[in-house]
């Protein structure tokens, strides 16, 4: 059995004023394609401004929209070679 090794890196961005965070998602994969995803936090006004959660919760919310565009693209490069239709589960 052959093995190999691949690696992907993930790059995530924020930016931040008092009340949101915006976090920008980007990977790109070894055949050159690159996925990218927007998240979004918002702070209640009476909780304290404590910017990393707001990081926490956007980039969680990033992260989860990339994944979720992977297995789109993933299913859909299934389809295409088999013919046949896959069935994501989404969660």
């Amino acid at each position: 059995m052959m093995h190999t090794a691949v690696g992907w890196h993930v790059e995530l961005e924020f930016q931040e004023d008092d009340q949101h965070t915006r976090a920008a998602a980007l990977v790109r994969l070894p055949d050159g394609t690159e996925v990218r995803a927007h998240g979004h936090a918002t702070r209640h006004h009476t909780d304290a401004n404590q910017p990393r959660i707001g990081e926490e919760v956007a980039g969680a919310r990033a992260l989860n929209e990339l994944a979720m565009q992977l297995l789109t693209k993933a299913h859909d490069e299934i389809d295409a070679a088999s013919g046949r239709i896959s069935h994501p589960i989404h969660v």
